[in-house]
Parts: C-alpha cells; structure tokens; sequence
C-alpha cells in the first residue's frame, strides 16, 4: 500500500526533475518514461519491513539488507548517471562479496547431482558468486517490456514466500513477500501503457533477492528430512524452474551472440519477449505468456517432486529447446 500511494508521487517528482528512461536502440518505447520505480519497490518493502521483522531478525540477515541497499544504489547511480556495463558488473561485485564471504550464502555442495566426496572452498566461492551475479543480471535482462519483470518477480518471490513459511523459515517467508507486495503496486503502473519502469534501481535490486532466494531454496530444501511435505527431491531442477524465464532468456541470447561471433553482453532485440513481440503479441499477451511458462515449469517441479535432478533438469532442457524451436518455427511461417 506504501508503494502504491507513493507512484504517482515518485512519477511526478519524476517528470518534473526529467529523469526519464529514453527510446532508442533495442529499445521497445518509443517515448521517453521515468524510471527509478525502484525507488518505491524499495521504500514499501523497507517500511514493512521495519514494522514486520524483529530487532534480531534484522541483526541475523544483516548482511542480506546491506547487500541489497548495496545493489539499489549501483542501480540508482546507473540509472541517473550512467554507468559503462564494465562498471555496473564489477561493481555489483561488493554486494556479493559480502554476502558470499561475511554471511556464508554457498553453494557448497553437488546436491546429488553427482558424488563429489569434497569440493574445494575456492571452487564453491566461485561458483556461488557467479550463480548470485549472473541471476541478478538475467533478471536485469528480461525488464525490457511493460510488466514483465514485475510479473516473473511476483511468481517467483511469492512462491518462495509460500515455500520458506511451509518449511518455518519465517524471516526468508516475510522477507520475500514484502518484496512481492511492491512489486504487484509497481504492475498497476508499469502495465502497458507504462507510466513508469523499474529501471536498474529496481531490477538489480530484485534479481540480486531471487539469486539468494534460490541459494538459500537449494540449501534449505537439500538439507529437510526426506519425507518432509514440501521437500523437492530435485533441489536445483526446482530452483531454476522457479527463475526459468530469466536463466532461459539470458542463456539463449548468449549462445546466439556467440554463434554469431559478436560480444555477449552486445544489447539487441533476440530476447524472449522479442520473439513474442515479432509474432505480434501485444505487451500485455506476451507478458501473459511468459508468466504463464513461469508457472507451467513451476507446476512441472512440484508435480514431480518425489523425482531427482537426473530427470527434472534434461526436461527442463527439453520444455525450453521445444519452446525455442516452436518460436522459431512461428516466426519462419509469419515471415512466409
């Protein structure tokens, strides 16, 4: 509610202060739309915070919050001064270092997927900042079309505020939703057509949430007693089915800029929702679309939840390959 009285504001104070996202390049908009919607995702989720999290609650995900108010300001600071994409990744860096180094949130196992006796230290530090820094990044990606991200952020936060309050961790459960909820405010506004976008304030700030959110899914549902009602035997197929429309987009475009032989993090228009787009689906259908995807592979997870990843992840595998070749397919036939 905090949020939702305070966009018409922020869009305001927006307009007059010409902070405006502009058109052009692979761009979709065509006029210029403030942006820093961030702003208000943050200050509502902050204030329900404040009321909702005890004293030692705040104290025990300390680093968390800082990491977070972290990436909001590299977001803020791209977004009113712009930052070269070499700055915004290496920056985004310090937030991930605290939260890797000072609060333990690793990937610090093979979760059955293969039997690894040992994993060196050095190698679970990689792999953990990579998966925190890519993710973040992958939903960054996908908030290139009106309510998109919103929508993909409402699904999957929500799903592990459901998750973490079933399983007792109450404070992942609060910490979650009351992300959530600004973000379901920010759809009103940011549905097409948009008055204003997340910008980077908002979307490293949400991606940086759903990359921990996943780490955190992975150990805590690896380590529940087998048997337990909301266990998933297939602890990473889960979570990637969770934030598959972000991992998904981003690992397509990278492999098509490579095939191509270009750089890839060169901006074009080969994302997902480009595709749809291509095959004349409004904004609203697209989104729709994508969001619905979203639930279907999360379905597919729960559906399955008594299988491990040796078969959850092929047919992840399978259900995007299949998706890719049917967009392809369809834009072949439009263009014939």
């Amino acid at each position: 509610m905090i949020s939702f009285l305070f966009f018409p504001v922020l869009i305001k104070i927006l307009k007059q202060w010409k902070i405006y996202d502009s058109p052009g390049q692979h761009k979709i908009h065509t006029t210029f739309i403030p942006s820093l919607g961030g702003v208000a995702i943050f200050a509502g989720a902050l204030f329900a915070l404040i009321i909702s999290l005890s004293l030692k609650d705040w104290m025990d995900s300390k680093f968390l919050f800082i990491s977070i108010s972290l990436m909001f300001f590299i977001g803020l600071r791209d977004d009113v001064l712009a930052l070269t994409p070499k700055q915004k990744l290496y920056s985004q860096f310090l937030p991930v270092f605290l939260l890797v180094f000072l609060n333990g949130v690793t990937l610090n196992s093979t979760y059955g997927i293969v039997d690894l006796p040992f994993i060196p230290v050095w190698i679970v530090w990689i792999i953990s900042v990579l998966t925190l820094v890519i993710l973040t990044n992958a939903y960054n990606l996908i908030d290139g079309l009106d309510g998109l991200a919103g929508s993909i952020g409402i699904i999957s936060l929500t799903f592990f505020g459901l998750w973490f309050h079933s399983v007792g961790e109450e404070t992942f459960s609060l910490i979650a939703m009351t992300f959530a909820g600004p973000l379901l405010a920010f759809l009103f506004f940011n549905w097409q057509p948009s008055k204003i976008f997340m910008g980077d304030t908002g979307a490293l700030m949400i991606g940086f949430l759903l990359s921990f959110m996943a780490i955190q899914f992975i150990n805590t549902n690896y380590n529940l007693p087998t048997g337990h009602p909301s266990k998933f035997q297939a602890s990473i197929s889960t979570a990637v089915a969770v934030v598959i429309i972000p991992v998904f987009d981003t690992l397509r475009v990278i492999i098509l800029r490579l095939r191509r032989m270009q750089s890839p993090f060169k901006a074009d228009r080969n994302h997902l929702h480009h595709q749809f787009l291509n095959l004349g689906f409004t904004h609203a259908k697209a989104v729709l679309t994508l969001s619905a995807i979203n639930l279907v592979f999360i379905g597919i997870a729960w559906a399955l939840q008594d299988y491990t990843d040796h078969l959850i992840m092929p047919l992840i595998l399978l259900i995007c390959l299949a998706i890719n070749y049917i967009l392809k397919r369809a834009q072949a036939a439009r263009v014939h």
